[in-house]
C-alpha cells in the first residue's frame, strides 16, 4: 500500500524542472492533466492526459511510463488536479506493477509547484521550454 498522501507528495520547482528539460535529462516525462483549460500553451514535450480521462487512461499511462526515472504532474495551479493525479498514479502503479516496477531504483514522481500558471510567468515565452504559448490568455 502506498504511503503517499497529497500533503507529502514531492514537489519540484519551475526552476528545477527547467534545468532538467534544458539538460535534456533522459527518462523524464511531464504529464499535463488540465481539461478544457489546456489552452494558451504547455510545457514542451508534455503528455496531455486530462483528468477526466484517467479512469480509462491511467493503466496505459502506468505501462507507458514504467521505465521513466522521473514523472512530473501538473495542472493550472497544481493545487487539486495535479496532486490528485500524481497520487492516483502512484497508488495504481503500485497495484498494477507490484514487483515489476523498475528494478534499478524507485521512480521519482513530482508535482510542479504552482502549476502551469507559475511556469508560464517565467518560461511562457521561452520556446525551448514552452510551446503554443498565448500570452494574452494569461494576462
Amino acid at each position: 500500500m502506498s504511503m503517499y498522501t497529497i500533503p507529502n507528495l514531492p514537489r519540484i520547482s519551475r526552476e528545477e524542472l527547467a534545468t532538467l528539460l534544458k539538460s535534456k535529462t533522459p527518462n523524464l516525462t511531464i504529464v499535463d492533466v488540465r481539461d478544457n483549460d489546456y489552452i494558451g500553451g504547455h510545457i514542451l514535450g508534455c503528455k496531455h492526459v486530462p483528468v477526466n480521462e484517467h479512469d480509462y487512461r491511467m493503466p496505459e499511462l502506468i505501462r507507458t511510463l514504467k521505465d521513466e526515472e522521473t514523472v512530473v504532474f501538473h495542472c493550472t495551479l497544481s493545487q487539486q488536479r495535479g496532486p490528485s493525479s500524481a497520487l492516483r498514479y502512484l497508488r495504481e502503479r503500485d497495484a498494477l506493477l507490484g514487483d515489476l516496477k523498475k528494478q534499478d531504483g524507485e521512480q521519482k514522481v513530482y508535482v510542479l509547484e504552482g502549476g502551469f500558471q507559475k511556469w508560464q510567468e517565467k518560461y511562457g515565452e521561452d520556446k525551448e521550454l514552452t510551446e503554443g504559448y498565448e500570452k494574452d490568455l494569461w494576462e
